[in-house]
């Protein structure tokens, strides 16, 4: 029998070496992290927001738009998933729905925060935080609402924009004793206080590569070296994408005409076997299909 997915996360995430899963947004997303050769992945909140609503990160996607997004990239990709649960979408029983409809679309483990709704990107202003007790309360509900132990709840504190550092580390030692598998401290700004959590805490600690400038940009290699067990880099994907999509625009915009640019453009039949033609390929061969009705080039 294959390891579950929410068994390999744990045991990735408790390795010496530090667990890199890139973030994406969809399907596409998901087949190049995996073709890759990442061991995870991660679908980011703020680009799920952007994909699907072409919004910022402002609280504005439901529950179930997460869930269906999440299970999309679940279904693309063969690697464990950790997901974006923003607030957990209300209170504890709210947060129970939450983690049972992420654990059914085939997420590993999903993290929820303790801000106020609506909630706000961890590196934008605005923010606001919910009592402690709350966010405790929340954390004991996603614990007891899997069904697979190895599912891995993840605890992301806000608070250091709102209350300052030694209020969110007492929080955070709160969630811990709560029952979260992985601690995320969002937005910390120093090497000091980057040091200070792994070493800190027992859970294993998340590193949040946002690229906003907010939190001291590291190498995979720096972030082990301080203790981290996982880091996440949420944007990497699409805001590489952002700048060739424009380009691409540009160029058909000013001159019409698209042949300037296929050296940059994957090939039509490279797409394709991305997709997964062979995998399509061979299920029409195990059920006999026609053969002047199979799918080829």
């Amino acid at each position: 029998m294959s390891e579950r997915h929410t068994t390999r996360l744990k045991r990735l995430v408790q390795a010496p070496e530090i667990l890199v899963a890139p973030g994406v947004v969809d399907g596409i997303g998901a087949r190049l992290v995996a073709k890759a050769g990442f061991d995870a992945i991660y679908m980011t909140g703020a680009g799920a927001t952007a994909s699907r609503l072409g919004m910022p990160d402002v609280g504005l996607l439901t529950m179930t738009e997460m869930a269906d997004n999440a299970g999309r990239i679940a279904d693309a990709s063969s690697l464990p998933l950790v997901a974006d649960a923003d607030t957990g979408y209300g209170g504890p029983v709210n947060v129970r729905r939450t983690v049972q409809a992420y654990e059914r679309a085939g997420v590993a483990g999903l993290h929820i925060e303790d801000q106020s709704w609506p909630k706000r990107c961890g590196h934008l202003a605005g923010k606001t935080v919910i009592p402690k007790a709350d966010m405790v309360a929340k954390i004991k509900a996603a614990c007891d609402a899997r069904i697979d132990p190895d599912f891995q709840v993840i605890a992301r504190c806000d608070a250091i924009a709102v209350e300052g550092w030694e209020p969110a580390i007492e929080r955070v030692e709160a969630y811990q004793e709560a029952g979260a598998d992985i601690l995320f401290i969002e937005a910390m700004t120093t090497m000091e206080q980057l040091a200070f959590a792994p070493k800190h805490f027992r859970a294993p600690c998340l590193f949040n590569m946002a690229g906003s400038g907010k939190t001291p940009e590291l190498s995979a290699a720096e972030m082990e070296a301080l203790g981290f067990g996982i880091a996440i880099f949420p944007g990497i994907t699409i805001s590489a994408a952002i700048p060739a999509m424009t380009r691409a625009l540009e160029t058909l915009r000013e001159t019409g005409d698209v042949r300037p640019m296929r050296n940059e453009f994957t090939p039509f039949r490279e797409y394709f076997d991305l997709m997964g033609m062979a995998e399509v390929q061979a299920l029409e061969d195990r059920y006999a299909v026609d053969d002047s009705a199979r799918v080829g080039y």
